[in-house]
């Protein structure tokens, strides 16, 4: 827990809560960032390598983005140690129980994360009823993985940020690091404006041809449950090599800190579109921003998905929660790129900034500058 409480500054982590239950071998953990802005979004994510470290960043994330977006909602996240693959049964029986491990923290509501998607949400909707966004359509959700939100929100950040590099989309090199929902929706509404995919990776491996990749046969590959690096044409790479591809747009769609000060001198690439939650350390954002590369901010530019729930949340159409991340999302691009040319800073500076100041905003407003949010019963 000391990682998280390192973290702690103004703004949060309001709370952190642990739960461990040996008889479903249940453990997890839910960080509430801060709700002054509103009962707080964030999705649940499984994995077998978890850790509250992980959780407070991805929730302070969650905050920010949330806030940048103009969402009147706070931030929150929340983690499960065990291998999502794991038999429905159990995943079923597992979810369901920490859900209820956590009956009581009305100022949370779930969503689908790495691992997790509209049936866990479906569970979680069950044993807590209306705590839950990313349900499947039938309970009146807004699917995020047929809609694919956040690969939407993603394009619309390239949108924007092509007014500040010197290439057009027409023609330009994309590469996808973790060809999953979020790579193959960026990649499809990309594609269909012009891009030329020549790489992706996934956990299995990576696939390279400079003249291009067919996007089809590789979502046809992903469908059928095989990696990218059975593509029968290009080169196969292991799947980190995939960062040193030279292209002109990266889009990391994968685990935290895939880039860091080990690999970032490898990266070949003029705009990077960041789809995962903290994929790259400080330092790589550092480095590339000296070197020109233009990197636009994770909770900037994945914000379509959590838009997305909050348009759901409040009942609201899936051609309104379109219109809302393009709108949102490439507006705030904007005005984060603006700010850190005017001020001469890196992006995620100038997005932090922004960010902050909303959220103080909210704070200020509480009587107790809050960072506890209370349903009025």
């Amino acid at each position: 827990m000391s990682e998280a409480f390192d973290q702690a500054d103004e703004l949060g982590p309001a709370k952190i809560i642990h739960v461990y239950e040996p008889t479903h071998q249940l453990k997890g953990i839910l960080v509430v960032d801060n709700v002054a802005c509103g009962p707080a979004i964030g999705g649940l994510r499984m994995a077998p390598d978890v850790s509250t470290g992980e959780c407070a960043r991805l929730a302070r994330a969650m905050t920010l983005k949330n806030a940048a977006a103009g969402l009147s909602h706070g931030g929150a996240k929340s983690v499960l140690f065990g291998d999502p693959r794991m038999p429905l049964q159990e995943k079923d029986q597992l979810i369901r129980a920490f859900a209820c491990a956590l009956k009581g923290n009305d100022e949370y509501i779930f969503g689908p994360d790495m691992g997790t998607d509209e049936t866990c949400m479906a569970w979680v909707q069950d044993e807590l009823g209306g705590r839950a966004v990313g349900l499947p359509r039938t309970l009146g959700g807004i699917p995020l993985d047929e809609l694919g939100a956040t690969g939407w929100g993603l394009s619309s950040a390239v949108d924007a940020a092509m007014e500040y590099v010197d290439f057009t989309l027409d023609g330009a090199r994309l590469v996808i690091q973790g060809f999953g929902s979020v790579g193959i929706h960026a990649a499809r509404f990309l594609v269909e404006r012009g891009a030329v995919v020549v790489a992706v990776a996934d956990s299995r491996g990576a696939i390279h041809s400079p003249g291009g990749l067919d996007l089809e046969k590789l979502i046809r590959l992903k469908s059928d449950g095989r990696g990218v690096n059975e593509y029968p044409q290009g080169e196969k790479l292991q799947r980190d090599a995939v960062v040193g591809v030279p292209c002109d747009i990266w889009i990391p769609a994968a685990r935290p800190d895939v880039v860091h000060g080990g690999n970032v001198d490898q990266m070949d690439a003029r705009l990077v579109v960041q789809g995962a939650n903290i994929p790259f350390t400080r330092e790589a954002e550092q480095r590339l921003h000296q070197r020109g590369v233009l990197v636009i901010p994770d909770f900037i530019a994945n914000a379509g998905g959590v838009i997305c729930g909050a348009m759901e949340y409040r009942h609201m159409s899936q051609g309104a929660a379109c219109q809302a991340i393009a709108e949102k999302v490439g507006n705030n691009t904007r005005e984060v790129l603006e700010r850190a040319g005017s001020q001469q800073v890196p992006p995620r500076q100038a997005a932090e900034t922004m960010a902050v100041e909303r959220v103080q905003g909210a704070m200020a407003t509480r009587r107790w500058n809050l960072f506890w949010w209370h349903r009025p019963r």
